[in-house]
C-alpha cells in the first residue's frame, strides 16, 4: 500500500472516534455516572463487590457512603494476594499484569494492577484518541507517512508466581497492537533494553535511519536523547536529521522548564507540542487544541473520577466530590475508580480545573510533593511557573531541580533550599535568586505572606548543581531513563542532603 494512501486511511479511521468524544463533551456528567454503574455491576461478584454489596448500589451517593477512600498501603494486601495467584478479588477478569511504580516519595515499590480491559479501553484507546484529536486539529498532517520515535521505560518485564510486572511502558510495548508497532521506532527489542546508556545508542542507531514524523516520551529524558542524536550526527537541529518531524507528544513531568531548549533544537513555528496526562493507574487527559496549556479530561475510559479540595485534604473535613461539583481554579487531589479494580483510590496527583464546559485541567503537582512546613503551600505549578519567568528574565536554561525546607533553629527563620542544574547559567546569580523569589511571591499569596519582612521565611537558598548531578543521582539509585523523575518539592530534606553531598 502506498504510504500516502495508508496515511489517508489511518487518519480517516482515527477521526471517526471524534463523534464518540463529542458524546461525553455534550453529556459529561451522565457519561461519568454510567461508567461508575457499569464498573459496579461488572465487579459485583468479586470479593470487594460482595464486601460492599455492589449489587445494591444504585447511585453515586450510595457508592460514596458505602466505600472508603483508600491509599496503596491499605489495598496492598489484596494486591499481593492477586500477585500470588488468587483472582476475582477486586476485578472479575484475570489480572496478571502489574505496573511497578516506586513513585518519587517512597522507596517501597507499588504494584498497580493492569487488567485486559484497562489495556484496551484505557491505555490503547487513549493512544488512538491522542492521534484522533491531533489529526482533527491538523487536517494536513502527514503523521502516518513516517514513524513515531517512542522513548519508554528502561526495564523489561519480570515474572513472579505467574504474574508479570515492570514499567507501565514495558507492559504497553510488550502487549502493543500490530498497528502501533508498525508505526513506531525503535523496535520492541531495543525499547525493552534494561541498561539506559546502551539503549540510548541503540535507539539512535535504529531511528536515524527512519522517517520520523513524531516524538513521544518524558521531556527530560527525550531531551537527553535529542541532544545525543545531534552530537552523534553532527547536525545543528533535529529537522536536519528528520525533515518531516511535525509533533512531540509529551507527559510525565512539566514541560515548562524544557520548552525553550526544545525550541532551539526544533526551530520551527509550525512544529506542534501535545501534552498528555497518564500514569500507571490509567490514562486521564489529553491536550485537545493546538497551542493550549490545559488538557481535556477523558471521561469514557472506564475511570470514574472524584476530587478532594486540597484545602481540606488530610483533615477531618476531607470530602470527595464528583465531577459535577468541582469549581474552576481550585486545587484538587484526584481519586479514581478504575477498570483494573482500583476503588476510590488516592492516586497522589493534584489538578486544577480551567474549564467545566468541557472539563479541562492542568496538573499542578503531587499531594506529597509540595512544601508546606511554614503554611506556605508551595506547589509544583508555582515552582515551574516561577522558574519559567525567572529564566526568561535572566536568559538562563534549567536542566533539573529539587527543593526542600530549611527548618527553624532557635531564633533562626526557616527558608526553602533549592538545587538547580543549569544548561545556561544566569550572568548574575544573585539577581536570579531575587527574581525567582519575587516570582514565587507573585504566584502564591501564602508564600508572599510568609516572606513579608522575613516574618517566617528568609530568602531562598539556591545552590548551583555541578554538571550531571541529577543524572548521577538517578544512576546511583538505578533510576536512569524512561518514566523516572527527579523529586521536585518535599517537606523533608532527604533528597536535598543526598544531592548536596554529591554536589561537593
Amino acid at each position: 500500500m502506498p504510504i500516502t494512501l495508508f496515511n489517508s486511511i489511518a487518519s480517516w479511521l482515527l477521526k471517526k472516534r471524534y463523534h464518540q468524544i463529542e458524546l461525553f463533551l455534550k453529556y459529561p456528567d451522565e457519561v461519568q455516572e454510567e461508567v461508575l454503574l457499569q464498573l459496579l455491576e461488572f465487579a459485583e461478584d468479586t470479593e470487594v463487590g460482595r464486601t460492599y454489596d455492589f449489587e445494591s448500589i444504585k447511585s453515586y451517593n450510595d457508592f460514596k457512603e458505602r466505600l472508603p477512600i483508600v491509599s496503596y498501603e491499605e489495598i496492598q494486601p489484596i494486591i499481593e494476594r492477586t500477585r500470588r495467584g488468587e483472582q476475582n478479588l477486586f476485578w472479575p477478569t484475570k489480572v496478571k499484569l502489574f505496573a511497578k511504580s516506586s513513585g518519587t516519595t517512597d522507596a517501597k515499590s507499588k504494584f498497580i494492577p493492569v487488567s485486559g480491559e484497562a489495556l484496551e479501553d484505557c491505555h490503547y484507546k487513549s493512544s488512538k484518541d491522542l492521534l484522533c484529536l491531533y489529526l482533527n486539529n491538523n487536517e494536513n498532517s502527514q503523521l502516518f507517512t513516517g514513524k513515531s520515535l517512542r522513548l519508554g521505560g528502561s526495564k523489561e518485564l519480570y515474572e513472579d508466581n505467574g504474574s508479570l510486572f515492570g514499567d507501565l511502558s514495558a507492559i504497553l510495548i510488550d502487549n502493543m497492537p500490530l498497528w502501533a508497532e508498525y508505526s513506531s521506532t525503535p523496535s520492541n527489542k531495543v525499547s525493552l533494553m534494561s541498561e539506559w546508556e546502551s539503549k540510548l545508542m541503540a535507539i539512535i542507531h535504529e531511528s536515524v535511519q527512519e522517517n520520523v514524523t513524531s516524538l513521544a516520551g518524558v521531556p527530560s529524558w527525550m531531551l537527553v536523547l535529542m541532544n545525543k542524536v545531534l552530537e552523534e550526527t553532527g547536525k545543528e537541529n533535529l529537522f536536519q536529521v528528520w525533515q518531516n518531524l511535525e509533533v512531540y507528544f509529551h507527559g510525565g513531568v512539566s514541560f515548562n522548564p524544557y520548552k525553550e531548549q526544545y525550541k532551539k533544537i526544533l526551530p520551527s513555528s509550525n512544529f506542534r507540542y501535545y501534552e498528555i496526562y497518564n500514569a500507571s493507574e490509567g490514562f486521564f487527559a489529553i491536550q485537545d487544541r493546538n497551542d493550549a496549556d490545559d488538557l481535556l479530561l477523558m471521561l469514557d475510559y472506564g475511570i470514574f473520577y472524584e476530587f478532594i479540595p486540597m484545602d481540606v485534604y488530610g483533615s477531618l473535613k476531607e470530602e470527595a466530590l464528583p465531577l459535577w461539583e468541582i469549581e474552576v481554579d481550585k486545587n484538587y487531589a484526584i481519586i479514581i475508580t478504575t477498570n483494573s479494580g482500583l476503588w476510590r483510590y488516592k492516586i497522589g496527583d493534584t489538578v486544577r480545573f480551567t474549564s467545566k464546559s468541557p472539563y479541562r485541567i492542568k496538573v499542578t503537582g503531587r499531594t506529597k510533593h509540595h512544601i508546606n512546613v511554614f503554611g506556605e503551600e508551595l506547589i509544583i505549578e508555582n515552582a515551574e511557573e516561577a522558574l519559567k519567568i525567572t529564566c526568561a528574565k535572566t536568559n538562563a536554561e534549567i536542566i533539573d531541580y529539587t527543593a526542600g525546607p530549611v527548618f527553624m533553629m532557635g531564633k533562626e527563620k526557616g527558608a526553602h533550599e533549592w538545587i538547580i542544574e543549569f544548561r545556561t547559567l544566569p550572568k548574575d546569580f544573585n539577581a536570579f535568586v531575587e527574581i525567582f523569589d519575587n516570582a514565587l511571591k507573585s504566584l502564591n499569596s501564602d508564600y508572599e505572606a510568609k516572606r513579608l519582612n522575613n516574618i517566617t521565611l528568609n530568602s531562598p537558598r539556591v545552590h548551583c548543581a555541578r554538571k550531571n548531578l541529577f543524572y548521577d543521582w538517578l544512576k546511583r539509585n538505578n533510576k536512569l531513563g524512561g518514566q523516572h523523575k527527579i523529586p521536585r518539592l518535599s517537606n523533608k530534606r532527604d533528597y536535598l542532603e543526598e544531592l548536596l553531598l554529591m554536589n561537593k
